[in-house]
């Protein structure tokens, strides 16, 4: 049995960077980099946005402002990205502002769903280059914890150190994980919400700002914006009673690739949740289950103008010559979101869009089309031993997945931050 200084459990950003600075702290380190995927499909492999600002990306819980631009410090100097230029934003923060809406100031890179997969095939040859073990398409099972002993799903292998990052799409391997190790955590926390789809001149802030954070009352904000050769796709997530189900998200190619004139961006209602209520994430489950119910198996389209009038959007619809574009991601179904939406979570979305556009007019087109669902999960919590993410003796819990960061900037910080910890605990 091979036995290794560090096994890390994910090739996200998280992943990645306690790996690379474990390796700078200590290049003949031993370690094992686990992807149970045939690629890392983290954050990088999506539309590889990053945001270089705080709190973007950063659970306030965890991350005060001079530590977090610490971090990104480190990060960026790791990562040396292409910073956007943002510009002519004066009269739409002034519009923000009288209604009481916050237009956040973001320093933001993009490179496309291509230029991201371009770069994870690099970080991992790097790896691989400095005496990595990469080992893709192995699944991590669990671990013995009293014989320091990780189980995959091809073998059994020594550790002794073990950073755990599976990303959003390990939520429930995470909560089931941390079950089986004793490891205290909360779990009542969602964002709800719908992505918009429309003509990008209806939206023309992003040719200013490529991806605008308003902030709107009610704990609500936009969030993922793309642009260019942007679309929306959905994504597949299998819920803790065994049953799919797709949440959708959207991506947009690097500005190499042709642009097709739409825009997209979520609005997201953040939620808490208390007593009695005890997981947001069997929670959020239900309604994900709900809208595929509501679809016949798939997400829910809606267009703007038939949301006003209270009525269903239907496929003959989606011809009438108001609506002045092709849906990005035709396989949804159309029909009424306030069928699968709390009506609570809706008015405060609604409300949003309302303000938003009195901000950039247009954006409420008749054509315009809301997606439904759009969940994002931030709910396993883990109870920390240290200010390093350590979450039991020797094992590290970082990234979305352990709700220590929301997006791949603040997740690759979570990485180093836990790396820093191991670094400190072993003198290296």
């Amino acid at each position: 049995m091979q036995t290794y200084d560090c096994v890390i459990v994910g090739s996200g950003p998280a992943g990645l960077g306690a790996a690379f600075e474990l390796l700078s702290a200590r290049p003949n380190a031993r370690i094992l980099l686990l992807e149970r995927e045939t690629v890392s499909s983290g954050g990088l492999r999506n539309d590889c946005k990053m945001n270089f600002t705080w709190p973007i990306g950063f659970p306030v819980e965890y991350w005060e402002k001079d530590r977090s631009a610490s971090y990104l410090d480190r990060v960026e100097r790791f990562l040396e990205p292409e910073i956007l230029a943002q510009k002519n934003l004066s009269t739409y923060e002034k519009r923000a502002s009288r209604i009481g809406v916050e237009l956040l100031m973001i320093r933001q890179s993009h490179l496309g769903t291509d230029g991201g997969l371009k770069l994870i095939k690099n970080l991992l040859a790097r790896l691989e280059a400095s005496g990595v073990e990469v080992s893709l398409e192995e699944e991590f099972l669990s671990v013995d914890r009293a014989a320091k002993v990780a189980r995959t799903a091809k073998r059994e292998v020594g550790y002794d150190q073990l950073i755990v990052a599976p990303g959003r799409h390990g939520f429930d391997f995470l909560r089931r994980f941390m079950n089986e190790n004793g490891i205290t955590y909360t779990d009542n926390s969602i964002d709800v919400g719908v992505r918009v789809e429309t003509r990008i001149e209806h939206y023309p802030i992003v040719r200013d700002y490529y991806d605008p954070k308003f902030i709107f009352p009610e704990r609500t904000r936009t969030f993922c914006t793309n642009s260019g050769a942007a679309h929306v796709v959905q994504e597949k997530y299998v819920a803790s009673n065994g049953q799919p189900y797709y949440s959708v998200n959207g991506h947009a190619y690097s500005h190499e690739k042709p642009a097709n004139g739409l825009v997209n961006f979520a609005i997201l209602r953040s939620v808490e949740f208390t007593h009695p209520l005890a997981s947001g994430q069997d929670y959020a489950e239900f309604l994900a289950a709900l809208a595929m119910l509501t679809g016949g198996g798939h997400p829910i389209m809606q267009r703007i103008g038939d949301f006003r009038l209270g009525k269903r959007t239907t496929r003959e619809g989606l011809n009438d010559d108001l609506y002045d574009f092709i849906p990005s991601l035709p396989s949804c179904t159309p029909g009424d979101i306030s069928l699968a939406m709390p009506a609570k979570f809706l008015r405060s979305i609604w409300k949003a869009l309302k303000q938003l556009d009195t901000i950039v007019p247009g954006v409420l087109h008749p054509g315009t089309i809301m997606y439904d669902p759009e969940i994002k999960l931030y709910a396993n919590k883990p109870v920390f031993l240290d200010g390093n993410f350590m979450a039991a003796e020797d094992i590290y819990l970082v990234g979305d997945g352990a709700g220590t960061s929301r997006g791949i900037t603040g997740a690759w910080a979570s990485g180093i931050r836990a790396a820093d910890g191991i670094k400190k605990r072993k003198g290296w």
